[in-house]
């Protein structure tokens, strides 16, 4: 597995990371011998980055994880954040995602959770608007200082947030949606992060199973499936969503791969910052993510799939309307 330097400051990482999300909420049915395999496999293969958060089921998700890498800690660099209150059921006090008070205390709970002394990658989930960001990286600070927080990322946030941030501490990496179908960041989000030596973590970057070629029509989603209530998978947005799959597919075809290694493939031929974390809870689908990185795309290739995904191709928004307030703050 190609390791990369996560930004100007941060540790040495996979060139591609697990997202463990849907080990535990939102897609199909838990299975957590898998998922624990699928973690187990994941450092087999070299891939250190593990990525999880204190919302993934309130702390469900980062027990699992922690209880994966007992016995092999050294072995990954746990990524895991705070502050999206609305995913994880609400805070225990009326403090809020972003407040300094709530940092400390997020960040003991999500120890406890993962069972570890320290957290490598500390993130915060979700901007909050009602506190400036110097105030919450600098909560976010103090935890490095105490040897409880190796480095720091935010999620979803915008460039002058960024550039704010990195004033009070560095940022070794930004986590924010990036596929051929949510190419919006690259307008000033990603040069943002460039100018700023921040790594790029690309979640969703199979916009969620969508470019995988497997989910044409919403009967390959089961009844309570978080998909359903994303306007991209809409019956009337997916009929038309389905005919951006066919470039993929072609391309695919030609070389002998996966759809879906086709999507990673393009997303880590838009830089070595870009780090893509494709969720799965399945070892199979960990193995064909990573063999991504042996597919080559030429120019003419990239030429196709830039062509056939253009800024805002896709039918539909990536969130629904309510969680899209809180992106690019």
């Amino acid at each position: 597995m190609r390791k990369i330097k996560l930004g100007s400051n941060g540790p040495q990482a996979s060139a591609m990371g697990l997202g463990c999300m849907g080990m535990s909420i939102s897609y199909g049915k838990p299975n957590d011998e898998e998922s624990v395999a699928t973690i187990h496999r994941a450092l087999d293969l070299g891939v250190n980055l593990i990525v999880t958060s204190d919302a993934y089921g309130a702390g469900v998700n980062e027990a699992l994880v922690g209880r994966a890498l007992k016995g092999r800690r050294g072995e990954a660099l746990i990524a895991t954040k705070f502050g999206n209150l609305a995913l994880g059921g609400g805070g225990a006090n009326a403090l809020t995602g972003g407040h300094p008070d709530y940092v400390p205390q997020a960040c003991e709970k999500s120890l406890k959770m993962l069972g570890v002394d320290v957290i490598d990658i500390y993130g915060l989930h979700r901007v909050d608007a009602t506190v400036p960001i110097e105030d919450t990286v600098g909560a976010m600070k103090r935890l490095v200082e105490q040897g409880k927080v190796r480095y720091l990322q935010l999620s979803e946030a915008g460039p002058d947030t960024l550039r704010r941030a990195c004033k009070v501490h560095p940022i070794a990496a930004l986590e924010t949606e990036y596929s051929l179908w949510s190419r919006d960041v690259e307008h000033d989000i990603l040069p943002a992060c460039r100018e700023l030596g921040i790594a790029f973590m690309a979640y969703a970057p199979l916009g969620r199973g969508f470019l995988t070629a497997t989910m044409k029509t919403l009967d390959a989603l089961l009844p309570t499936d978080r998909r359903r209530d994303h306007p991209r998978f809409g019956v009337e947005n997916i009929n038309k969503n389905k005919d951006l799959i066919a470039p993929i597919e072609a391309i695919a075809a030609a070389k002998g791969c996966a759809p879906a290694q086709v999507a990673l493939a393009w997303l880590l031929a838009q830089g070595k910052d870009v780090v893509p974390i494709p969720g799965t809870k399945q070892r199979k689908w960990l193995e064909q993510n990573c063999a991504a990185l042996e597919v080559q795309l030429d120019a003419a290739d990239l030429a196709k799939l830039n062509a056939a995904f253009p800024l805002n191709a896709a039918a539909g928004t990536r969130y629904p309307e309510k969680q899209l307030k809180a992106l690019g703050i």
